[in-house]
């Protein structure tokens, strides 16, 4: 395929286009689509024309338009909006492109809510993972587009929503968008209401996000306010020490964050909440570590940390996002054979920040970082209360 025309249509079966689109139809002998996007437009193909289905697997689907000059493509609304036109882009770079868009569904829900959106955040769940939308959630952004899938169904969104405390938003669904006969609009007061909603809603929807106030988004959590880890709060970073830990581990630019013995789960909690974009996984070998992180992420608002219960030493990393920075906040005397496995995985430049409440697990933490080839950067002694001192330190 060395010339694609991607033109976006919306649900409607009475579809109207411009004289250059109907042209473009016209010249055409090729054209793809969903079957849905066919039913739309087949009254306005060319006689014999050839039709080429868009599904899965989509290397086939490019593999058939490797054998024509030129395709036209129909596609739901803006195809750049995270449409079919960003996936021509990336398998077939060197085409010529051409696209007249229409508007999307959350422009078109928008418009029936007669919503000003100049200021919406717009985020995909469309088969993407719940990073950006719980990224969003907690930064609190005001107005929120969310474009859904077959999983994650409206209900599925909203039931996430209240499990982690986000009932302040008013929720708008649109179904549907653009077919005179089929098109509805729903409204719910917040999450809890829609999560408990049994209908089904048709396929396409959208939602539309208000908030109607805002949450509570604290800054240093005190250890008080966690679910402890049998009640024993000496098991717990304590406040300062974990805000001074995080800014040594000066995350704000780094992607993937791991927390080595997270016991109540203080620092990923805490990371996530200062720097929602961060994909942290926690590591715990307890079993009962699983249910405080639950429990304490649910308190405070914190979706999409990943907790594995294991012996870290005996855990399958492979599949698991290489780190960029890492927290080790136990180790079990095993401290040297976890920095080897760590330092094995670490992307270049990745920081490593360990607490050390003792002069012989410090020692053991300089040693081990030597004998990997890492470097000391920074060094942090510090006291609170009647607590014993303890060093914080940063390895690159």
């Amino acid at each position: 395929m060395k010339k694609c025309i991607i033109i976006g249509i919306s649900d409607s079966r009475e579809q109207w286009f411009p004289p250059r689109v109907m042209e473009a139809v016209r010249s055409g002998s090729v054209f793809s689509g969903g079957k849905r996007h066919r039913e739309i437009v087949e009254s306005i193909l060319p006689d014999n024309a050839t039709w080429i289905d868009i599904a899965v697997p989509l290397s086939g689907v490019f593999e058939q338009y490797a054998h024509y000059e030129s395709v036209v493509i129909f596609a739901s609304g803006d195809p750049l909006f995270y449409g079919f036109a960003n996936t021509v882009q990336r398998e077939c770079p060197d085409a010529e492109m051409k696209v007249f868009p229409a508007f999307n569904s959350l422009q078109m829900l928008a418009h029936r809510m007669c919503l000003p959106y100049h200021d919406m955040n717009a985020v995909s769940l469309t088969g993407r993972p719940w990073q950006q939308f719980d990224e969003a959630l907690i930064e609190g952004r005001p107005l929120l587009g969310v474009l859904t899938d077959r999983h994650k169904t409206p209900q599925a969104i909203a039931q996430r929503m209240a499990e982690y405390g986000y009932d302040n938003y008013s929720i708008t669904i649109g179904e549907c968008l653009g077919n005179e006969k089929e098109e509805s609009l729903f409204a719910y007061a917040d999450a809890s209401h829609l999560a408990q909603e049994e209908r089904a809603f048709a396929i396409p929807n959208c939602m539309i996000l208000q908030k109607t106030r805002n949450r509570e988004r604290p800054f240093g959590i005190p250890e008080t306010e966690f679910h402890l880890l049998n009640g024993r709060a000496k098991m717990i970073t304590k406040m300062p020490v974990r805000l001074l830990t995080l800014s040594m581990l000066d995350l704000r630019d780094k992607h993937s964050f791991w927390d080595v013995g997270f016991c109540t789960g203080s620092v990923s909690i805490e990371a996530k909440l200062q720097f929602p974009h961060l994909h942290i996984t926690a590591f715990e070998v307890r079993e009962e570590g699983k249910a405080l992180m639950e429990a304490n992420s649910k308190k405070f608002g914190t979706p999409g940390i990943d907790a594995v219960i294991g012996n870290f030493l005996d855990t399958d990393i492979s599949n698991i996002e290489r780190p960029d920075a890492v927290f080790i906040g136990g180790h079990g005397g095993k401290l040297r054979e976890i920095i080897e496995k760590l330092h094995s995985v670490m992307l270049p430049g990745a920081t490593l920040v360990f607490n050390s409440v003792s002069e012989e697990s410090k020692l053991m933490f300089e040693e081990s970082i030597r004998s990997v080839g890492m470097e000391m950067k920074r060094e942090t002694r510090i006291a609170i209360d009647e607590h014993n001192p303890i060093y914080i330190m940063l390895a690159r």
